[in-house]
């Protein structure tokens, strides 16, 4: 199983990039995916969740209504699009897959890629 991140980088405060994670080795339909950020000396925590059976999404309260998570399970690619972002939102970001709903928890997941810097300057 691997998973492909990629469409990180440097952007100004207020701007947006759009990340890609593109799944193989799995049934990418039928597995959850989510989307996960880890800064210096913190925990890596949830971003955004994407169930595979009626694509319903999930956000972290700290990017709702800046982010949106979708799919396509034609190209086995799951998308994280960042719009109106901060400082704060500079983190080493994750993508991860797990058979089942979406949960928030990394150890619920079993399978990762392996994360796409994304830096924001004020």
């Amino acid at each position: 199983v691997q998973l492909q991140a990629s469409g990180g980088g440097l952007v100004q405060a207020g701007g947006s990039l759009r990340l890609s994670c593109v799944v193989s080795g799995l049934t990418f339909s039928r597995y959850g995916m989510g989307w996960f950020r880890q800064a210096p000396a913190k925990e890596r925590e949830f971003v955004a969740g994407i169930n595979w059976s009626d694509r319903s999404t999930y956000y972290a309260d700290s990017v709702k209504g800046r982010f949106t998570i979708s799919r396509d399970n034609a190209k086995n690619t799951v998308y994280l699009q960042m719009d109106s972002l901060k400082p704060e939102d500079t983190a080493v970001y994750y993508c991860a897959a797990r058979g089942g709903g979406i949960e928030r928890l990394p150890r619920n997941y079993a399978y990762w890629g392996q994360g796409t810097q994304v830096t924001v300057s004020s």
